[in-house]
């Protein structure tokens, strides 16, 4: 299920507002940018390159498999931020459940979500320290 048309950044020059105007924070899969939108919401964009993969069937599944990552997150991350994931080339080749924990650990580094939130009830995640409770 595709994220709400709401919550997508779908203009380039938003895209490009938020990679000059914004920050960002990288990890080995992704690049995550971000930058303040005065609105109500939080949008989402996902930017995977030719470098990434040649076949558009490809870069589309990275996406979708971005999506369905930043989903239980969303709710987490204050109104009025626009959000630029772009996938670096490693990406092709990971599963949802490690998409899941590079963008958590994004998210917290650009301090977006609380450190402490509770993805699940069994699981706390904090990368810093590696530790479950």
């Amino acid at each position: 299920m595709a994220l709400n048309r709401v919550l997508r950044l779908r203009k380039n020059s938003d895209f490009q507002r938020v990679r000059q105007q914004g920050r960002s924070t990288a990890s080995r899969l992704l690049i995550l940018a971000w930058a303040p939108n005065n609105q109500d919401n939080t949008r989402v964009g996902f930017v995977v390159s030719k470098r990434v993969s040649k076949l558009a069937v490809e870069r589309n599944h990275v996406k979708r498999l971005l999506s369905e990552a930043i989903r239980p997150l969303l709710s987490q991350v204050p109104p009025g931020w626009d959000l630029v994931f772009s996938a670096k080339y490693p990406t092709i080749r990971v599963h949802l459940p490690m998409l899941e924990r590079d963008v958590d650990t994004l998210l917290r580094r650009a301090q977006l979500i609380a450190k402490n939130y509770v993805l699940n009830s069994n699981e706390k995640l904090d990368r810093h320290r590696g530790s479950q409770s």
